[in-house]
């Protein structure tokens, strides 16, 4: 069984600041790339941010320069740091990622149950 467990959202208002976590548990041999999605009410999920297993990084334009994507490979974690914050950012976060479990040879992606983010006056 492998989990992955998000925590940081919250309301903020417009030019705030918020930190995401997403930690991945379970019976893990090995996470590959791991990101950030998230999806506003309406709309469809939409990729934020992601980042490999070396640290290779690749962010959407509407986020490049405000947020930062980072993870603690010996946490199986990743971070978000989202900072100049807009109304549009408002959304459900989810983290992702891709990796492979113990005794098995292909990966899988595994999401976790998202975080809301509210940003506003």
């Amino acid at each position: 069984q492998v989990q992955l467990v998000e925590s940081g959202g919250g309301l903020v208002q417009p030019g705030g600041s918020l930190r995401l976590s997403c930690a991945a548990s379970g019976s893990i041999f090995r996470i590959n790339a791991m990101g950030w999605y998230r999806q506003a009410p309406g709309k469809q999920r939409e990729l934020v941010a992601t980042i490999t297993s070396g640290g290779s990084t690749n962010y959407a334009d509407s986020v490049k320069g405000r947020f930062t994507i980072s993870r603690d490979n010996a946490k199986d974690t990743v971070y978000l740091e989202m900072n100049g914050l807009k109304p549009e950012d408002t959304a459900v976060y989810y983290c992702n990622a891709d990796l492979v479990r113990r005794g098995w040879i292909t990966s899988r992606t595994y999401w976790g149950q998202g975080t809301q983010v509210g940003v506003s006056a």
